[in-house]
């Protein structure tokens, strides 16, 4: 792993390891030269398909912050994700919303590593994949992963968000 230069992506790296993540994956984090902030340039900044970038997506359901793991091959369906969780709304929240509930910016938000924790939903179209990619807490960061390991590491509940 290159050495950690931000104290986002130490935050990400201390949750994974306190939350059991397998430590030869950690390892494998990378800073890379440009940000990828979108699972398009994620995916082609690591050789990898779309569908294997897991997008960090937080929203706002009825005002409390929820954390949305979904394929980069797909589009969350803010209906069906409000019926799943119990919320009378949920949309897409301000990067300022964002910046308070995970202290990360938009295009760089990690699974772990926020100032406490999340709600999570983890779509359960990452589990078709061996290896998914996760953002490290800034946007050109990233770590690999796996969908039972991204379950457990954030306590999530697997989900059917598209």
């Amino acid at each position: 792993m290159p050495p950690v230069t931000h104290p986002n992506v130490q935050l990400v790296v201390d949750a994974l390891r306190r939350g059991g993540a397998d430590p030869s994956r950690i390892d494998r984090m990378r800073v890379l030269p440009d940000a990828v902030s979108t699972a398009a340039a994620a995916a082609a900044a690591l050789g990898v398909e779309v569908g294997q970038i897991a997008n960090s997506l937080v929203f706002d359901a009825d005002g409390a912050p929820l954390l949305v793991l979904t394929s980069g091959a797909h589009r969350v369906d803010t209906g069906k994700v409000a019926a799943l969780v119990g919320a009378t709304r949920v949309r897409r929240a301000t990067p300022e919303f964002v910046r308070a509930a995970t202290g990360q910016a938009i295009g760089g938000v990690a699974p772990v590593g926020h100032p406490a924790p999340i709600r999570t939903l983890v779509d359960r179209a990452l589990e078709a994949y061996p290896e998914v990619w996760a953002a490290g807490g800034i946007p050109h960061a990233v770590f690999p992963s796996t969908f039972a390991e991204l379950v457990a590491v954030t306590g999530g509940e697997p989900a059917d968000v598209a």
